[in-house]
């Protein structure tokens, strides 16, 4: 494909691609396959965040380290951030991905059990910040981070755009819990945050995709970057415009373009 084609040519790509990927089958191999482990609305948006939070490096891996938490909740995630015990807690301490350990797990859980006790649903947590994600994901920062005694190195596991972060596991996890067609793939089990608004995920696979598509011009992988491909990814579906993640991130990862 040459660098710089028509948008509607481009569109009708993109589409196919996004046709092509937003299939069940596309499931089992990602880590949204851990929150579709369930059906409670609670228990989605917990396994979700977990999903999402370890989300880089290894898809396998990913998935892997996801289910093992997933089982030493009881595959019960919203319960047993609700009401586990000082036992339960225990198993939890040889945990470990990458450099997210027990020290950071046990401040999540901290963090999950005072929110869903004073509120139903995870959504709020980003809605109560602003009306744009870039105010939605800034107020979860600190709202995540507003309890006493935070350990200083679980800070690095939530980004935020004013860290100049891409923010790419967290608008991942937008996506997933927003977005709603027939295909199955995503949630859409949000309702207060439009499809419209949501910020395309980046990393440097997706970015590569869509530069060599004149999608993105900035040379850094940044909050900015993330800005601007999804400003572009609006002109060929102003209602939807992360639906294209799909699309890029398959290209990137398994087409390997």
């Amino acid at each position: 494909m040459p660098t710089k084609i028509p948008a509607k040519e481009l569109a009708g790509y993109l589409n196919k691609k996004v046709e092509q990927y937003n299939q069940l089958f596309f499931i089992k191999n990602d880590p949204i396959s851990i929150p579709h482990l369930f059906t409670k609305k609670k228990d989605i948006e917990i396994a979700g965040f977990f999903a999402a939070v370890f989300a880089w490096g290894n898809r396998t891996t990913i998935i892997q380290k996801s289910k093992e938490l997933m089982q030493l909740m009881e595959m019960s995630p919203h319960d047993f951030c609700l009401h586990h015990s000082s036992k339960e807690l225990k198993r939890l301490l040889n945990f470990k991905h990458r450099t997210f350990n027990s020290t950071d797990l046990l401040y999540f859980i901290e963090f999950l059990k005072a929110h869903y006790n004073q509120n139903k649903s995870l959504e709020n947590a980003f809605t109560a910040h602003g009306n744009t994600i870039e105010n939605m994901l800034n107020g979860f920062h600190q709202y995540f981070f507003s309890l006493e005694h935070v350990p200083a190195r679980t800070k690095k596991h939530i980004a935020a755009p004013e860290r100049g972060s891409t923010c790419k596991r967290l608008n991942m996890y937008l996506r997933w819990m927003v977005r709603k067609d027939s295909n199955g793939v995503d949630f859409g089990i949000w309702k207060n945050i439009p499809p419209s608004q949501l910020i395309c995920p980046i990393d440097l696979h997706v970015a590569r995709v869509a530069r060599r598509f004149g999608l993105l011009k900035r040379k850094q992988t940044d909050w900015l970057a993330a800005i601007e491909l999804t400003e572009q990814l609006r002109t060929l579906d102003k209602d939807d415009p992360v639906k294209y993640d799909l699309a890029l991130f398959n290209l990137g990862i398994v087409e390997k373009m």
